[in-house]
């Protein structure tokens, strides 16, 4: 069937999408009002909603004909008149699979429930394959954990470092060799289902702030793991940035002099905070000096974003024996640096959900794209 554009439709045409549109906003409405306050009534959700009872009662027939919800009895406390029902999601009606690609030479993945629960995990060695050979990979073992799924499938997230279009073009990647890959549309058609392809650091800020510990204000995640990148929520939303670059503060260079990054510049803030050679310069030196000189750096590259946008803590996700101590130096850096003002309550913490937190992210990708939860 060819796609035409809205404006070439007949009038019926556009008003029976208008009204399938305002019905998936609707159903989005409810759903997210479940996942955020928990079980419900259909009066309590109409209230909630601004919807009408019986727009409200037709759209919670239609998730509970689909799974998506369940009936939960009355409500414990007793109230004049007939008790009304409670209705909540059911986490284990689908299942997501995600896949981070963020872990040092692996591809690390995982079935999860619709609230982020591990379900099963496991990882393979990437033995530093790139380009179409790491396509591959990726795609067989996201064919495998959608074998091993119990439920039927929502829907497949791959998290990467690099940038990331919206519709899932990796535009660059170095470290994988990706450049200009449509990645989400060439697993979609080899996996037969939807699949949302975003940036790691992003999809592990949206981990923490849908799943985790979400921050007061503005929510700053700094993913340590192959590089170096940062995710970044304000008001609640992701900041993507022109292009889709916002977050690459590891391509900031901190050093002219330093050591080559893989973007073919000298000195970037990701040749001194990337796993792998931090785990490299601990094994041949002195940890502490090792880890001073590194939290110290992005401490230094952290302050001016500090300042400038008032954030009141930064995460930091990734190995936590390397992330509690580069978090501590990092925090006095950041605080050194800023008006007393700034710093007064200001914290560099590590990430809520540990090292999940991409995994969680990846599942709240596929609910916003698929059932329009956030």
């Amino acid at each position: 069937m060819s796609w035409r554009s809205p404006t070439s439709r007949s009038p019926r045409e556009r008003i029976k999408l208008d009204r399938a549109d305002s019905r998936r906003h609707h159903r989005s409405m409810l759903l997210q009002e479940l996942f955020a306050a928990g079980p419900a009534s259909r009066a309590d959700l109409a209230r909630s909603s601004g919807l009408t009872r019986v727009t409200v009662s037709d759209l919670v027939a239609e998730l509970l004909t689909e799974g998506l919800v369940e009936e939960l009895g009355t409500p414990s406390e007793s109230r004049v008149g007939k008790p009304p029902t409670l209705v909540g999601l059911v986490a284990d009606a689908k299942h997501v699979v995600a896949i981070d690609l963020s872990v040092d030479d692996q591809v690390a993945g995982a079935v999860l429930t619709l609230e982020g629960q591990v379900v099963l995990r496991d990882a393979k060695p990437r033995q530093g394959r790139t380009g179409a050979d790491a396509v591959a990979l990726v795609s067989g073992f996201a064919a495998d954990l959608i074998a091993r799924s119990s439920r039927p499938l929502l829907g497949v997230a791959v998290a990467t470092p690099g940038v990331v279009t919206p519709d899932g073009v990796v535009l660059d990647a170095p470290n994988l060799g990706w450049h200009d890959l449509h990645l989400a549309d060439d697993l979609a058609a080899a996996l037969d289902l939807p699949v949302y392809v975003a940036n790691d650091a992003n999809t592990a800020v949206m981990g923490e702030f849908v799943f985790g510990s979400r921050g007061e204000g503005g929510l700053l995640l700094l993913r340590l793991s192959t590089g170096l990148g940062a995710g970044l929520v304000i008001n609640g939303a992701l900041l993507h940035g022109q292009g889709g670059a916002a977050g690459e503060i590891g391509h900031v260079q901190v050093d002219p002099g330093g050591p080559l990054c893989g973007c073919g510049r000298p000195g970037c803030l990701e040749t001194y905070l990337a796993v792998p050679r931090l785990r490299r310069e601990l094994a041949a030196g002195d940890a502490d000096a090792v880890l001073a000189d590194a939290g110290a750096r992005l401490g230094q590259a952290l302050a001016p974003v500090v300042a400038t946008l008032n954030l009141g803590e930064v995460v930091l996700s990734g190995p936590a024996d390397l992330v509690e101590p580069l978090a501590r130096v990092a925090e006095q850096a950041v605080r050194d640096r800023v008006m007393p003002v700034s710093a007064q309550q200001f914290v560099v913490r590590t990430s809520s959900l540990g090292d999940d937190g991409v995994l969680a992210g990846a599942t709240g990708v596929v609910l916003a794209g698929e059932l329009g939860v956030s």
